[in-house]
Order: C-alpha cells, then structure tokens, then sequence
C-alpha cells in the first residue's frame, strides 16, 4: 500500500517537476522493457533501511558524490581494475561511502525480472528517488534513461567534490561548475538534515578552529559541549548526528539548526553564518517553510541527476555495477595509455 501511495503521489507532482535537458531522458523510460523497477528498487531499499536507518542519507549522498564526478554515470561504483583507479579511494570518499552493497543488491533483484535493461546509473538514481521518500521527505520523480560511464576519475572526484573545510566561495565555486546556483547550494546542503558525520571532520571546530586554540565562535556554546562530550580529544572517531533531534528525517531541521548555530560541519553553519551572504535569505526562507525546502530540494535533485548524462549509444548497461563489461574491457585495455593520458582512466 505504502508503495502504491508514493505511486499516486508521483503522478500528481509530474506536472510540477523539471524534466531533463536530455531529450533521451524519460520518467517513463523502462515503462514497456521493465515496468516493475521502481518497485523492486523500493522494496530493496525499503528492507535495508528498516535496519540501518543511516542508508537513505547514505544513498543520497553516494548519488551526489557520483553526479558531481564526470556526471551521473555511476563511475562512483567502480572498483580498482588494471583499467580503473577507482574514485571509491579519492579523499573525499575513502572509508566514507556507503551502500555501494545496496546499489549491487538492487541490480541483482532488478536482473532478475529484466536482464540487461536498467543501467546502474539509474539504479543509483532510483535509490535516491526512493531514499527521500523513506525519509519523509518529497518525491523525486527522475527522468531515467541513463547509462554507464566506461571509466572512473578519481582526479575529478579529489578536485571535485566540496569538502567540510571549504569556504563559501569554494562551495559555490564547486557547484557553479556543474552548472548549479546558489538555491541549488542551499537546497542540496539540506540532505544534511539526517544521516550521520565522523567526529574527524568537526574536531578542529571544536578545540582549535583555524589554530586559534579555541573553538568556532559560530558554534552555540551548549552544542559545543554536546559535542564535545561524543567527541573528546584524542578519543575515537564516533559518529555524530547531523541533526541532533530528527537523525533519520529528511526535513526543515537543518535550516532551524543553522539559525542557532546548531551546523554541524564547518561547510553548513557557513551557509548562515557569513556575514552578508546571499545564502542566508535562502536559509531563513527554508527554515520558515517545509514546502519551500522540499520543493526546491526536488527540484535541485533533479537538475544535479541531470549532470554529464551518458544517454542512447554512449557508454553501455553494466551487468555488474562494480566492473565495467568484459566486451568493453577488451576495447578499453587497447586504448588504456592514450585515455589516461587525458585523465579519464587511470588518474590519481
């Protein structure tokens, strides 16, 4: 029933929702060659997140980390190869991405009632469509037709991909080459609202923010005890909620916690906390409206899922996620030195 609902939803907001650029590009792509993979993609996910309720924030974030790196090609998903360096170790990814075993569950389940169809680049695209949905949050209604990159950059993933450290200007620098604007910047910052971060990437907040000795003046003082308690110095590398009262919700929350300067990272209390910003209006709008958040949210969901798309004849259908296929091997090993001098395979 919970599934049908979503269904219904879906039709009613299609009139609503940006669609693709990308001629090629389809809500209903696999209407008639696999009917049933919205489906088979929520039950996956549905299952998994029953008992990790970090992986809707997970899956989000693997989605975005693999559209910000040579477009939504699900080139995040490859794994090292004597023809990939793969992006899986790249900086900003290394020991942090989660649910690449979810993605492969999904094409498993998704091979079996239709073989050599649906692209894993979709596959990871649905996972966010139904992610944001198991979250509480708005439906995604993604325009799919997507295919697989032949390639991995993890040049791209190490230039590319905003850190917790950066300033304003580099995240909006970062956003504005993959052609998003400042509400994009907002709207997607808000996936930050549930999911979780490693106690590494606040400490310097923390004890010694910019080597002052002393801790972030935009961090609310009672916060700041809050973490420091689950983050000691010197202590283990604990997990800390992004949002300290709904974790696993996909809300407004985040905006509300920037107000108090209740950010977690660096990265989100900046979005607020910069004097002047053009950011800040956005916040306090999001933050005084669900509906504003949630809409702009889809739709920044959708422009970003729009990015680098291989479509028609480019790139291919993996059979397996995690490996480029062995048709394409063959004819990628006879061009491996004059690819990676162009940095699109084997780059570091």
């Amino acid at each position: 029933m919970r599934f049908l609902c979503v269904v219904v939803i879906a039709m009613v907001m299609l009139g609503g929702l940006p669609f693709s650029s990308e001629a090629q590009l389809d809500p209903f792509f696999y209407r008639h060659s696999c009917p049933h993979v919205h489906r088979v993609v929520f039950k996956v996910v549905e299952k998994v997140s029953k008992r990790d309720h970090r992986m809707p924030a997970s899956l989000i974030r693997l989605f975005f980390h693999d559209c910000f790196v040579q477009g939504c090609d699900a080139s995040v998903l490859l794994n090292n190869t004597a023809t990939i360096v793969s992006e899986q170790q790249a900086l900003p990814n290394n020991n942090s991405l989660r649910g690449l075993d979810v993605v492969n569950d999904i094409k498993t389940a998704v091979e079996k009632v239709c073989p050599k169809v649906v692209s894993c680049a979709d596959i990871l695209t649905l996972a966010a469509e139904v992610s944001s949905v198991l979250a509480g949050g708005p439906f995604l209604k993604f325009p799919l037709g997507r295919r697989d990159s032949l390639t991995a950059n993890r040049t791209l993933a190490n230039q590319n991909l905003p850190s917790p450290f950066s300033t304003l200007t580099q995240l909006k620098d970062a956003f504005a080459v993959q052609g998003l604007d400042t509400t994009d910047l907002v709207a997607l910052s808000g996936a930050h609202t549930f999911g979780r971060a490693h106690c590494f990437f606040i400490l310097g907040r923390l004890y010694n923010f910019s080597g002052t000795g002393r801790p972030d003046p935009t961090l609310d003082t009672t916060y700041l005890q809050e973490l420091r308690r689950i983050c000691p110095q010197g202590g283990p590398n604990n997990l800390v909620n992004f949002d300290p009262t709904t974790p696993d919700i996909l809300d407004k929350n985040y905006y509300s916690n920037l107000q108090v300067k209740k950010g977690l990272l660096q990265s989100d209390q900046l979005l607020f906390s910069t004097p002047g910003a053009d950011t800040i209006s956005i916040v306090n709008r999001f933050s005084s409206s669900q509906n504003a958040f949630f809409n702009s949210f889809a739709t920044s969901m959708i422009k970003m899922g729009n990015i680098g798309v291989l479509t028609g004849k480019k790139g291919e259908i993996r059979n397996q996620c995690n490996f480029i296929n062995a048709k394409s091997v063959e004819l990628d090993m006879g061009s491996v030195t004059s690819e990676s001098e162009e940095g699109l395979v084997g780059s570091i």
